[in-house]
């Protein structure tokens, strides 16, 4: 992975990323070729894990032994044209980029075929994506006997974290000026556009 030094994430801000989770990418190497399958995760900070579910039906869950897998978690992202960049208009030495902050995160797969294990982690998950809602819905609302049936429907995966790689390619090599730009433009753009606007606010990066 090419990596400049001022595009990687800080410890601190790869541990804030890792515990909102979120929707990511699993892939593992299989018999024939890669596995990819994408899911929403949750991360287990007591185990230092990277908690998901796949259907039964998947055979992803059974190449565990296959080899190290990998989880990427997208962050924001955005198109970033030159128009922004007050620096155009002094030298037209420039050209579009995409601005996006990702997490890479290695480790061991492990699969997760019990009830009890399963249960914990859709209840965990549920409660995270619920939260803050006027009203929470509960995993405990629906029918246990649904719930059971559900439940035999899926299997749980679990990466055993190795190590994380956390990147994020937010004009840090432009001008304060080109930044601020970027940053003011993207504000006025679509919602993916503003959250890679904040990103790049967030990271310090308005200072013009």
């Amino acid at each position: 992975m090419i990596l400049p030094e001022h595009f990687q994430l800080s410890d601190e801000a790869i541990a804030a990323s890792l515990r909102t989770g979120g929707f990511g990418h699993l892939v593992t190497p299989g018999p024939e070729t890669l596995e990819v399958t994408s899911m929403p995760l949750l991360y287990n900070a007591e185990k230092h894990v990277i908690e998901g579910h796949l259907a039964r039906a998947n055979p992803h869950w059974q190449y565990t032994a296959q080899g190290e897998s990998l989880v990427i978690l997208p962050r924001p992202d955005a198109y970033v044209t030159p128009e922004y960049y007050p620096s155009k208009y002094l030298h037209q030495k420039v050209v579009p980029t995409w601005n996006y902050e990702a997490l890479y995160i290695y480790g061991q797969l492990v699969a997760h075929d019990d009830k009890d294990w399963l249960l914990e982690h859709v209840t965990a998950l549920t409660a995270q994506h619920e939260a803050g809602r006027d009203k929470e819905w509960k995993v405990t609302d629906a029918p246990e006997k649904f719930i059971d049936v559900q439940l035999r429907g899926i299997v749980g995966i679990e990466l055993q974290v190795s190590r994380v790689y956390g990147k994020a390619k937010m004009n840090q090599n432009r001008t304060p000026e080109d930044r601020s730009g970027v940053i003011r433009g993207l504000e006025k753009g679509t919602l993916p556009e503003r959250e890679t606007a904040a990103a790049m606010i967030a990271a310090g990066l308005d200072n013009a």
